[in-house]
């Protein structure tokens, strides 16, 4: 789809899950993509419309489902987002309303809307009362820990190690739990998070959910300070250990993935950067995700 991360995942196929259910009701039947496709030029899905908060990304996944399918679209942005994250989910058709000064004061303010006006959440985090939808959103990104257990069956080489980078956890809990499930050689599994947003570290160590402050970190996309309930109950029963990079482990990890051809951000070379601080090894085998592109 051309977004630049993983997060086009996950995102897009919520909102495509969403658009079959209205259609479902308003059928009788589970639709066709031939009855998709005509209701997205006809009413059947007007009134239908959904909003979510975002660092970028997860916003950008959103706003191009919502825009193949023909439903409005509203991402929440902290003022801490770049302009360009706002002018690119504008090109997709998405109202961009800024909210707040840090990511969860976005989403509080994406919550609201949904409840006071019945327009529907898209998150990528979960909370109880608030699961089925990000569950979709964890769905779509278990395409990509499929296509790795492909690859990886394919050479016959399994890898030792994954290193998974964190935010509210929904993509490590999502590609956790495929690996555990599917993998017929199981590695240790790491999850990686900003040292400044340590939030599943700090809720593994309290045993429920916890808020972890800390100032803003580079790594923008991992900088949240409060996890998914969903991927926190997911990640406690599957990944081996929780680990912290710097700002500047993640900047160092940037420029080594970019000397191999690999452009990349901080958020995106975290699980580098976590590997690097946190040696499994000489002789093993480390799975990385670049998450996303060299994006500002």
């Amino acid at each position: 789809m051309g977004l630049g991360s993983f997060k086009a995942l996950g995102g897009a196929y919520a909102v495509l899950c969403l658009v079959e259910a209205r259609l479902r009701d308003a059928l009788g039947h589970a639709p066709d993509a031939e009855a998709i496709a005509e209701a997205k030029e006809g009413s059947a899905l007007s009134g239908l419309t959904v909003c979510c908060a975002s660092a970028g990304n997860h916003g950008l996944s959103v706003a191009a489902g919502a825009k193949v399918f023909g439903v409005a679209c509203e991402v929440y942005l902290a003022e801490t987002v770049p302009e360009s994250f706002a002018e690119r989910l504008r090109a997709k058709g998405a109202k961009v309303v800024r909210a707040g000064k840090v990511y969860e004061e976005a989403m509080a303010a994406a919550a609201r809307r949904a409840t006071d006006d019945g327009v529907t959440l898209v998150s990528d985090a979960s909370w109880a009362g608030e699961m089925r939808v990000p569950s979709l959103v964890m769905q779509g990104y278990a395409v990509l820990a499929e296509e790795v257990r492909q690859a990886c069956a394919a050479s016959g080489r399994w890898p030792t190690h994954v290193a998974l980078q964190a935010g509210v956890g929904g993509f490590a809990a999502a590609m956790a739990a495929h690996i555990r499930r599917t993998w017929p050689q199981q590695p240790e599994i790491t999850i990686v998070e900003p040292e400044r947003a340590a939030c599943l570290k700090a809720s593994m160590a309290a045993g429920r959910p916890t808020r972890a402050d800390g100032p803003v970190s580079n790594m923008g996309r991992l900088d949240c300070k409060e996890p998914s309930l969903r991927a926190f109950e997911v990640l406690r029963k599957t990944a081996d250990r929780f680990v912290t990079v710097s700002d500047a482990q993640a900047q160092a990890a940037v420029e080594r993935l970019a000397s191999h051809g690999l452009p990349t951000t901080p958020s995106g070379a975290a699980g580098l950067a976590g590997m690097i601080a946190n040696s499994p090894g000489p002789n093993a085998r480390v799975l990385i995700f670049v998450t996303e592109g060299d994006v500002a």
